[in-house]
């Protein structure tokens, strides 16, 4: 009988590095285990993954011990003191960030093994538009875009979105600006963005909410820590927390997909055609 649990997969991405993407995705993975949500976070920055770190897991083993057959992912992945389970991605590993996409058919098959135990899943994608990337947000239900106000950060931002739509014909595209002095800063700066792309590329992107500067988030981060856990009452963790909540009234994945079709299945769909 086909398995009909169909959990969420958010895919978290940027144009570049530097501005926060792999602090979204730990602090929304956390406000969602916080909301009562079974969360896994996967770190699939493979060259240069540090998830581990920011939650404070110690495990000896990652994703890298899957591809080589030496363990299974359930072997692998651990739960973090913010109520995430995450798998681990590989570090400093050169030939990881250059993953293929028979790779990625691995990961995605070993996945596939938790499906009814989680109810969301929260990929941390590398930065940058290469063709593992945009495989992997093909597959996503969602796809969060992490910006920053600053010029390098927008034209990335644009660049990355537009590949998604022009070229692979994805939706489902949400901003999330990070860093900001404001909310009403955060919806300028999408505003902006969302007039470029709707000038040159004749569509339109999304809004969820904005994260606003806060030291409080980096202060958790040097302790190993979410904002939610550190600093429960910060701007923060209030950010995280709505976030979390507007991620889970996103349409139904019946309404995005036509169909209860989980991210593992799509990806394999993806890596077969290409």
């Amino acid at each position: 009988m086909a398995n009909t649990h169909c959990p969420r997969v958010i895919g978290v991405a940027s144009g570049k590095g530097g501005v926060g993407k792999t602090t979204v995705s730990v602090n929304l993975a956390a406000a969602l285990a916080a909301s009562g949500q079974r969360v896994a976070l996967l770190d699939a920055d493979m060259g240069l993954a540090n998830a581990q770190i920011a939650l404070g897991s110690r495990s000896p083993l990652n994703i890298s011990h899957v591809l080589s057959g030496e363990r299974s992912l359930r072997e692998v992945w651990v739960k973090t003191s913010a109520g995430v389970m995450l798998i681990p991605g590989a570090s400093g590993r050169r030939d990881l960030a250059a993953i293929g996409e028979g790779e990625i058919s691995t990961v995605i098959q070993s996945v596939d093994d938790i499906v009814d135990d989680i109810d969301v899943l929260v990929v941390d994608v590398a930065a940058g538009i290469s063709p593992s990337v945009m495989s992997i947000l093909s597959a996503c239900h969602y796809r969060l875009i992490v910006l920053r106000d600053e010029p390098s950060s927008i034209a990335d931002a644009y660049g990355t979105i537009k590949v998604m739509t022009t070229e692979l014909g994805l939706d489902e595209v949400y901003l999330v600006p990070n860093m900001v002095p404001s909310q009403g800063s955060g919806w300028q700066l999408f505003k902006r963005m969302n007039d470029v792309c709707t000038r040159f590329l004749g569509l339109s992107v999304n809004y969820l909410t904005s994260i606003e500067a806060d030291e409080l988030i980096m202060d958790g981060l040097r302790k190993h820590q979410s904002v939610l856990t550190f600093a429960p009452g910060s701007s923060g963790a209030r950010d995280f927390r709505r976030l979390g909540e507007l991620v889970l009234d996103l349409p139904s994945l019946t309404d995005v997909q036509g169909q209860r079709q989980f991210f593992f299945e799509r990806l394999l769909e993806v890596t077969q055609e290409g």
